[in-house]
């Protein structure tokens, strides 16, 4: 692979309004076409984006069928996005969006390329208001899947999920190149705690972390009148990286001045890599300690 990967994020606005389903993937295919003609190898969108489909939801729709009804636009959505893919020329993560499993809802990312390969990564800790029963009432994944993607190997870990430091201690011994967050914050406290535990994975794990969040408010939301976030890329905190570990990090926003958040960046894969074999300042590595003991008990 070259020494470089250029992917895009697109911090999706929620606010405007589309009339059905056809309105909104052409919108995201304006978005891959774009990106693509930029050079852009990727285009990640955020945790839920899907949410955006409220704006066209059958009247009477309880909240507690909205999982129901977008899984099923869902279904109905995934090939058209896959064609996408296909004739745009660009792998996409087109956010996430509720899924049907064995009669249960489950939060899924759908990773797809241009040649039609396809996986997905449910969510694996849900919020509390993802469990509610009398809302969303969601059900987690247990397996965290490593794909191959151009050559990047490449782990999907949606909004909370990225703020589990054990699954850096999963994920360390694969040696992923890229962690992709998709997320949905409500507040700017939301946005700084994944925010700032992606960077934190992108020490540990000596890799690239790519993060993007929903920003405005859909139309026909029942639950999210508010969602903060933006764009951002952490690396590891090495010198040949420019020291500070921040690629990007553009300001949050609750977009509700219809911002449109969307940057393309070159990721230094070959220099990651490099430095993940031999010539990290202080990395330990995938670090383990079998016979380290934590001792309780003591009072000065």
């Amino acid at each position: 692979m070259t020494k470089t990967y250029r992917m895009a994020l697109w911090a999706t606005n929620l606010g405007p309004r589309f009339a059905g389903l056809e309105n909104w993937l052409d919108h995201v295919e304006a978005k891959a076409r774009d990106a693509a003609a930029k050079g852009a190898r990727l285009l990640v969108m955020p945790e839920y984006a899907a949410e955006a489909w409220l704006g066209f939801k059958p009247p009477g729709l309880r909240s507690d069928q909205e999982m129901a009804w977008l899984a099923e636009i869902g279904s109905e959505a995934l090939p058209a996005l896959c064609r996408i893919a296909h004739q745009a020329g660009i792998s996409l993560l087109p956010g996430s969006m509720p899924w049907t499993l064995e009669g249960r809802q489950r939060n899924r990312a759908w990773l797809m390329t241009p040649n039609g390969r396809l996986t997905a990564q449910d969510k694996l800790c849900l919020t509390p208001f993802e469990k509610d029963p009398l809302t969303w009432d969601l059900e987690p994944s247990d397996t965290l899947r490593l794909v191959e993607l151009d050559g990047l190997r490449i782990a999907v870990l949606v909004c909370l999920d990225v703020e589990l430091p054990a699954l850096s201690c999963l994920l360390a011994p694969l040696r992923p190149d890229l962690i992709l967050v998709p997320s949905m914050t409500a507040n700017a406290s939301g946005h700084a705690r994944v925010f700032g535990c992606a960077k934190a994975r992108a020490v540990e794990l000596m890799a690239a972390v790519a993060c993007t969040g929903v920003i405005g408010v859909s139309p026909g939301t029942t639950q999210n009148d508010s969602n903060v976030s933006g764009n951002a890329v952490y690396l590891p905190c090495e010198p040949a990286l420019g020291y500070t570990g921040t690629l990007l990090e553009t300001q949050a926003t609750d977009g509700k001045a219809g911002e449109l958040l969307f940057d393309l960046v070159d990721l230094p894969i070959a220099t990651i890599r490099q430095l993940r074999a031999a010539g990290a300042e202080v990395w330990p590595g995938a670090w383990v300690e079998p016979g380290l003991a934590v001792e309780e008990g003591w009072q000065l």
